[in-house]
Formats: structure tokens, C-alpha cells, sequence
């Protein structure tokens, strides 16, 4: 028997029977919030503490409301106005900055006192200590690495004040691929509970979408790479191939850049090189592997920077983890003008920007 199913039997199950008010530290632009809305679950905003000035203008402008910039260190208990919880239900987002937790960061970590932005965790627990009535429900989101070995002594610290508080805790990796979304993006929740409630998380889903499913049919053709680029992607690691007679140069793949800011960058063009494989065109991407590469076909998602330092660089169907940084793209194919004497069969439709 497991943990969960020992608390299944031991508490009863949370279930929210009044308004809810939701309170977000750390809000960024509400996705949270926005997940809420998607759940079709009615609540009010109550209060969105960021940061970032340019996040909660984007936050005020999806949600409609008129939240001011605001410091986490600078807010205390009395500032959420925490109060008539038997009227209503508390729910307390805090996704903490990830960027010490990563491996893609210099992993500088989230111990108290450490002055690091993960570290804003522990602001946390000062607004929780200052409450006289605390939330009933606290939500965190964050990478993986939160519980991974460089981390889990702190993060079994926050949870163990969590206990103190009252709070039952309950842990689980959970990808956005096992939830109906084309995106390979690990991450960790924790679900706290003011009292002796259990909770179950949702039961993964089989994946139906794919990602060309999810692709705009029109973009700028400023968003696709330049030969440059492409070159640098598929040449390393696949250079005995292109002797092959099966390699077709005169084909385009482009791949496709998600960020909107790669424009800069000068990806105005798409032409590739590709491999004929069982009567499909695939492009050999670089990857750090004893194979050296990875085949791409239409619609898979690719990391772009440094491919021959990674594993992993092409998710089949999914795109990988959506991250600030201009490194994903995905391959599409390109429709032929007029001009072009190409088979029918050998195109596909535009694919769009993720």
C-alpha cells in the first residue's frame, strides 16, 4: 500500500464547498489563474504579487484586472487579507524562480539565507508565520531539480515547516505529455492542505494531440531559419551520411523557431538538407550521442543551440520544454509556389509558430 492510499484511507478527501479566493506570489502573467479559468472553476483574483513590471501588465491585461508591482519581500500577512475563511476558500499559488534550481542555471540552490532568487522560497514562510488565519490550500510549481539531490535537504525543510503549520503534503512528478499537451515539460507540484485531508493527483491521459495540431497555419516567413543556422544544426555528427545517395538537397525542411524573437537573428529563409527514410523526407539532426545524430520528421519539436551538446534533441510529435530562452524550434514543411515543379505528394501545409 502505498503512501497515498494509506492517507486515502486514514483522511477524507478536500473537496472546496465555498468561493474561492485566489491569492498568487510570484504571479507572472497568471497562468495559474488561467488554469483555473480553463477548469471552468469560479474565483475571485484576490491578490497577485510580481515582481516584474512588464509580467503584470501582461497579467492585468489577460485577466482584467488592475494589480500594481509589488516586491515579495516586502509584503507581509496583513497585505493578503486573509479573512472569513468559513466563507470562503484561500487557494495560495507560490512558483518560486526555478533559475537556481535548473540544471540549465549555475544550480546556486534554494537555501535559506542564500541570497539566491530561489531562495525567495523562505520569504514564503515568513508571510506564513506572520498569518493569524492561513490559506487552506497552498500550490507549488517548479522543475524537477526542487526535489533532485543538489536540493531535496531544503525542500525537505520547507515541507517539514508546511507540517508544522498544519499542512499535509502531497509530492508528485507530473509531465505535461501524461495531461494532453504535446510538450515533454517534467515538472513538480506539491499540493498542501490546511488539516488532515488526502488528495489524489489526476490520473495521467493518453496523448492525442500531436504538435502540428497545434501549429498556427499562417506565420511570417521572418520565423523560419537561415541556411546558416540549419547548417549548424544538421551538419555535425552527420557528415558520413550526406554520401548517401538517398540524401534529397533539393528538398526544403525548415524548422520552425517558436520565439518570436529570433527575427533578430536574421531566420528569414528555409532551405535544408534531408534523408529519404522508408519513403519519408527526415532531416539528421546533431545530437551528443555514440549515433551522433537524431531524426526529425514533420511536426517534431528540435533544440536548435548546441544540439551536439545534448541528448535528446528531437521530441517525436511534442515539442521539448518551452523555456525564456530562443532554442526550440520545429520542422515543417514548406508549400510550394506556382513556380516550383515539385510532386503534389511531396509537400505538406505550412505549419505555424507554437
Amino acid at each position: 500500500m502505498t503512501q497515498m492510499d494509506i492517507f486515502s484511507a486514514m483522511y477524507p478527501k478536500f473537496v472546496i464547498d465555498k468561493p474561492v479566493r485566489l491569492i498568487e506570489l510570484f504571479a507572472g502573467i497568471g497562468a495559474q489563474a488561467k488554469a483555473l479559468e480553463n477548469l471552468g472553476v469560479e474565483f475571485e483574483h484576490w491578490k497577485a504579487v510580481e515582481f516584474d513590471k512588464y509580467a503584470m501588465r501582461s497579467y492585468n491585461a489577460v485577466h482584467g484586472t488592475d494589480f500594481e508591482t509589488s516586491d515579495i519581500r516586502n509584503i507581509h500577512a496583513a497585505d493578503l487579507e486573509i479573512r472569513d475563511t468559513d466563507k470562503y476558500c484561500y487557494i495560495m499559488t507560490y512558483s518560486f524562480p526555478c533559475q537556481d534550481l535548473s540544471i540549465s542555471g549555475k544550480l546556486r540552490g534554494m537555501t535559506k539565507g542564500s541570497g539566491t532568487r530561489s531562495g525567495l522560497l523562505w520569504e514564503v514562510e515568513r508571510i506564513l508565520d506572520e498569518c493569524e488565519t492561513l490559506p487552506q490550500v497552498l500550490l507549488m510549481e517548479n522543475v524537477a531539480n526542487v526535489i533532485g539531490t543538489n536540493n531535496i535537504d531544503d525542500f525537505q525543510q520547507w515541507r517539514s515547516k508546511l507540517e508544522q503549520l498544519g499542512y499535509q503534503n502531497y509530492v508528485e512528478l507530473l509531465n505535461a505529455k501524461d495531461y494532453g499537451i504535446p510538450q515533454n515539460r517534467n515538472r513538480c507540484f506539491m499540493v498542501s492542505l490546511l488539516g488532515d485531508y488526502s488528495y489524489e493527483f489526476p490520473p495521467k491521459q493518453e496523448l492525442k494531440l500531436k504538435l502540428r495540431d497545434m501549429l498556427e497555419k499562417d506565420v511570417d516567413e521572418k520565423y523560419f531559419l537561415s541556411d546558416k543556422m540549419l547548417n549548424f544544426i544538421v551538419r555535425g555528427g552527420t557528415s558520413n551520411y550526406y554520401q548517401k545517395p538517398e540524401i534529397d538537397l533539393d528538398i526544403s525542411r525548415p524548422i520552425l523557431a517558436t520565439m518570436v524573437n529570433m527575427h533578430r537573428a536574421g531566420i528569414d529563409n528555409y532551405v535544408s538538407e534531408s534523408f529519404v527514410d522508408n519513403g519519408e523526407r527526415v532531416l539528421l539532426i546533431n545530437e551528443k550521442t555514440k549515433q551522433g545524430f537524431a531524426i526529425a520528421q514533420g511536426g517534431d519539436g528540435v533544440y536548435i543551440n548546441r544540439p551536439h551538446q545534448k541528448r535528446g534533441v528531437v521530441q517525436k510529435d511534442m515539442i521539448p520544454t518551452i523555456k525564456t530562452t530562443q532554442d526550440i524550434g520545429v520542422v515543417v514543411e514548406k508549400l510550394p509556389t506556382p513556380s516550383e515543379q515539385v510532386e503534389e505528394e511531396a509537400w505538406t501545409d505550412i505549419h505555424g509558430i507554437w
